[in-house]
């Protein structure tokens, strides 16, 4: 059964989403379901996906991997095990051989950056909780005291592994990535996450109630927005004064055509801890859209982000699709 018996891991699973100690804050019942029709678009993607995968284990670079493995759990599939178990194990296998000696988690023949480093953290703890892999743990641990050393003095993260600089996008990925390893027994120090918090705050816009990209940038958006919200519900801050203007302006903003894809992953995230109707309309347009836009061979492959590939824009189709299954502890209330 791996590191956890089933009590605890649904225990764990339940609990995952707390990043302060405090208590969580009734939801509105979840209504949302997931239709044959979308399931059998999932299963789809996930073939489109298998056939996709390289020979070394991966989908890319580091973090559209993640991605992949991620959709793939969302759906109950595990490492080794069941119907896509030897892709999921393969491709965990490649972020492992990725590992630098620093805990760097890009490897050098696909390139990367600290986005990268935390969305394969993120990717490890969730493997790491599941199966008790000692590798898995060696890995993850370096991997998580890089992201505690090269946090800087504003308390955020950028693009090196370094502590040189800072941006929302980055900061909240190095948040979540923290906030699964803390969950899965890892020591993570309280200060760095309060200092992160503290950071994700000072770029909150009061005039519009959005999130900018950086405390001295201009103006706020959507994808950013939407990952502002997100980190306040995985951090316990279901109270928080921001929340209400940030979903009004993610629902007044509606769709981020520059950054489409990693601003639906975080929305999906933040409407479903959220709940209710904002959620129930939110997962309702997002399906009705994605399944409409699905191609026939089971890929999304929209130009309106033409830097990304139909690998990662598939993953995070999937993720969306898949937030009612309630297989990832990251999608847990």
């Amino acid at each position: 059964m791996g590191r956890f018996p089933l009590l605890t891991l649904l225990t764990l699973l339940g609990g995952y989403m707390l990043c302060l100690p405090t208590p969580a804050a009734p939801v509105p019942a979840d209504t949302i379901k997931i239709d044959e029709r979308t399931k059998r678009s999932i299963n789809k993607s996930l073939e489109w996906l298998k056939d996709r995968q390289r020979k070394d284990g991966s989908w890319g670079n580091t973090a559209i991997t993640s991605f992949a493995l991620l959709a793939y759990m969302a759906n109950g599939h595990v490492p080794n095990r069941g119907l896509f178990g030897p892709e999921v194990g393969k491709g965990v296998r490649y972020l492992l051989a990725a590992a630098q000696e620093s805990g760097y988690l890009v490897h050098p023949s696909s390139g990367g950056n600290m986005y990268c480093h935390g969305m394969a953290t993120l990717a490890l703890t969730q493997f790491w909780g599941m199966t008790g892999d000692e590798e898995i743990k060696k890995v993850l641990k370096k991997a998580v005291e890089l992201i505690v050393k090269t946090q800087n003095h504003e308390g955020g993260w950028r693009y090196e592994p370094a502590p040189t600089g800072a941006d929302i996008s980055v900061t909240i990925m190095m948040v979540m990535a923290l906030r699964g390893a803390k969950d899965s027994g890892l020591y993570v120090p309280d200060e760095t996450m309060k200092k992160a918090i503290d950071y994700i705050d000072r770029c909150h816009d009061s005039k519009s109630g959005g999130y900018k990209y950086q405390p001295y940038s201009h103006g706020p958006g959507y994808a950013r927005t939407a990952a502002g919200v997100c980190v306040l519900q995985l951090c316990g801050d279901y109270e928080a004064k921001e929340i209400d203007r940030a979903v009004q302006y993610l629902e007044k903003e509606g769709d981020d055509r520059q950054h489409y894809w990693y601003g639906h992953y975080y929305a999906a995230h933040a409407f479903h801890q959220i709940g209710g109707k904002a959620w129930e309309e939110y997962y309702t347009r997002l399906k009705t859209k994605l399944l409409a836009t699905q191609r026939s061979s089971g890929e999304w492959h929209e130009r309106m982000e033409g830097h990304v590939g139909p690998e990662y824009q598939t993953a995070i189709a999937v993720l969306i699709l898949a937030v009612p299954s309630h297989y990832l502890p990251i999608y847990q209330r």
